[in-house]
This record gives C-alpha cells, structure tokens and sequence, in this order.
C-alpha cells in the first residue's frame, strides 16, 4: 500500500499525473488500493506487479477518455480492480461546438 501511495513517485501518483494531462482526475479509492496490493501477493510479483495490474484496470478507458470531453473524474472501485469492471466515469455537460458557433 506505501508504495502505491507514499513515494514521491509512487504509483497512483504517476497514473493520477497522466490522467490530469487530460484533464480527468483520476481517485483510487482505498479498498481499490487495498485489492491491488492483494493481487500483487496474489500473483507472488510483489511491488513490480503494482503496476500491470493498475494498466489492466485502466486500459480501455486510458485511451478512450482522451477524445471525451465531458469526463471530469475517473474513479477506480474495487470491483474495477477484483471484477474487471469499468471505472466510474463522473461527467458533466459539454456544450456542442456546432450549436455554439451558430
């Protein structure tokens, strides 16, 4: 868990960095955290599978959010982490660039 969350550089802090390139804020939230340090034990691959594991979670959405621009918070659940489901994607309404220039 310290080393998701406390190092300068630790993991969760690299993700949340990536995400605000775009804008979203990305949270994590504690049981998430703790089911990602399980699965590293889990899987035996200790700190070195931190990050696999965070990738697995984020990868479908790390590259759709990019293109939404109504996505202002990602939050990552434990069940993203133990069941494989999405993100919870927090939105907001975005005007269309069409009805705006007219």
């Amino acid at each position: 868990m310290k080393i998701l969350t406390e190092p300068r550089n630790a993991l969760a802090k690299q993700f949340q960095r990536f995400f605000q390139f775009d804008g979203i804020e990305l949270v994590f939230s504690e049981d998430a955290l703790n089911s990602i340090a399980d699965k590293a034990l889990e899987r035996e691959t200790g700190a070195r599978g931190l990050r696999s594991i965070i990738e697995e979670a984020l990868l479908d959405v790390q590259f759709e959010l990019p293109s939404r621009r109504d996505v202002q918070k990602c939050v990552v659940t434990r069940d993203t982490i133990e069941k494989g489901a999405t993100p919870t994607l927090v939105t907001v309404a975005v005007e269309d660039d069409s009805a705006a220039a007219a």
